[in-house]
């Protein structure tokens, strides 16, 4: 073949691939609206593999119990968390979590038998570079990549999908502890379960014995095994979301833990003590015994950011001290400090007696959540005299 000849074939071959490039840019531009909606083309998404992960599987329940499987342990029994995009970015929420896992004491086992659920596409793309277990919850018609505040329907609406997700985990045969994602874990908490009860449940407010119904329970960590008492239990408590429409599921729960569907059902609930399993609301007093500590009575992002930061200092803190010193219990948790935790007495000082607008405004979610955790009314602000325009 002669110089010349090689040379207009290599400039064919350089052309070809320049309009070949070109021609898949511009198909791929013209088709973002179809790639918005969930809908991809083959060639897309041979170039960006992770978009058809995240795209509704043909049978998701099988899907979800192939994770589940790899996930469990001989027991059938997996770890739940549940994971949006706010908390899923880097340096936020899903990092100090899982890092609690590699600090604690006898914890990082655990990662193993963990399955995150991500809520939406950030959050599954983001669980797969950090964690090997991750199944994508899709909701029809519904984005929960945002922080979700309190009380507001967007909350509710995730609090209740996810009720009615741990009711299907249950249906495949699978046990589980479901813990929320701004909850630290110190040890293995499966030493101090209750080895006959159904399901058992964190508190805000433990009042000392783990049969009493006078308990305050948060659904943001629970033991559940899954048998026909459990699966009929969750069930009612989905359910009774329409009985108790605009209140989400710890307070349905709270509704309906004596309710005597409970007892018909036959299933055996136990509290767990916030001595091992704390939160802000009533921590756990003792480092030598603690398994979990929960950002719970706190509202907002930046406030639990901080607080969970500090108890990992804490945390490495206490575990670097000889064993004598761990023993006198010298170090003892800094939190909360950016977290307020009101009493009723603390609110009704921040609201009454010199009440202003602003100062409702700024405390309106503390005020809400107060009122739910104490079942308590809070005095309403005075009235204010509003002057129409041109008096004096």
């Amino acid at each position: 073949m002669s110089p010349e000849i090689s040379k207009h074939i290599r400039r064919a071959a350089l052309v070809f691939t320049v309009l070949t490039l070109s021609a898949l840019l511009l198909y791929t531009a013209t088709d973002s609206n179809r790639l918005s909606s969930g809908s991809f083309s083959s060639s897309f998404a041979t170039i960006f593999p992770s978009y058809l992960n995240y795209s509704s599987s043909s049978n998701p329940t099988r899907e979800l119990e192939e994770i589940l499987k790899n996930a469990s342990m001989v027991n059938n029994t997996v770890i739940l968390t549940t994971l949006n995009d706010a908390w899923a970015r880097t340096g936020s929420i899903v990092d100090l979590f899982l890092k609690s896992f590699m600090l604690g004491d006898g914890t990082r086992k655990l990662l193993d038998h963990l399955v995150i659920v991500s809520l939406d596409e950030r959050a599954y793309n983001r669980c797969r570079i950090v964690h090997k277990h991750c199944y994508a919850l899709v909701t029809e018609g519904v984005g929960f990549h945002q922080e979700a505040y309190f009380m507001t329907p967007q909350y509710l609406k995730m609090m209740w999908r996810r009720i009615d997700f741990l009711r299907t985990v249950l249906e495949l045969g699978y046990s589980f502890v479901f813990t929320d994602a701004d909850i630290l874990w110190f040890r293995d908490p499966f030493p101090r379960f209750f080895p006959d009860a159904d399901f058992q449940i964190s508190c805000d407010n433990y009042l000392g014995r783990p049969e009493d119904m006078n308990n305050s329970p948060n659904g943001g960590f629970n033991y559940v095994k899954s048998n026909s008492r459990s699966i009929a239990f969750y069930k009612f408590w989905y359910s009774s979301r329409e009985t108790y429409p605009g209140y989400h599921d710890q307070d349905v729960l709270n509704k309906i833990k004596s309710d005597q569907m409970i007892t018909k059902i036959g299933l055996k609930i136990r509290f767990l003590d916030t001595a091992y399993f704390g939160g802000l609301c009533e921590p756990s007093r003792d480092l030598n015994v603690v398994c979990t500590m929960h950002v719970n009575c706190c509202i907002g992002m930046d406030r639990k950011l901080h607080d969970l930061n500090l108890m990992l200092q804490d945390w490495r803190a206490f575990m670097s001290l000889p064993p004598d010193l761990k023993n006198q219990s010298i170090i003892s948790w800094r939190v909360p400090r950016n977290c307020r935790y009101f009493s009723p007495l603390s609110i009704y000082n921040v609201l009454c007696p010199t009440f202003s607008l602003q100062k409702w405004l700024l405390s309106f979610r503390e005020y809400v959540t107060v009122s739910i955790l104490y079942d308590i009314p809070i005095p309403a602000p005075p009235k204010m005299d509003v002057k129409e325009e041109g008096e004096d």
